[in-house]
């Protein structure tokens, strides 16, 4: 499978609770940290809910 890298790029002060778990679980807590995880549907809807937080781009 092909291989995604998540960037979180805005903050998680403001963010819900929902949303800050979801970081949490893709290994994201800092601006600037990043994960390479495998791409399937799950890593699709924990991207999904913090789109707007994190930048996603091919490994």
């Amino acid at each position: 499978m092909a291989k995604v890298k998540v960037t979180l790029v805005k903050s998680l002060i403001c963010a819900k609770p929902n949303q800050k778990a979801t970081a949490a679980s893709l290994g994201l807590r800092k601006i600037g940290d990043h994960v390479i995880h495998e791409e399937g549907p799950v890593i699709a809807g924990k991207v999904k809910v913090i789109s707007h937080l994190v930048s996603v781009e091919k490994a």
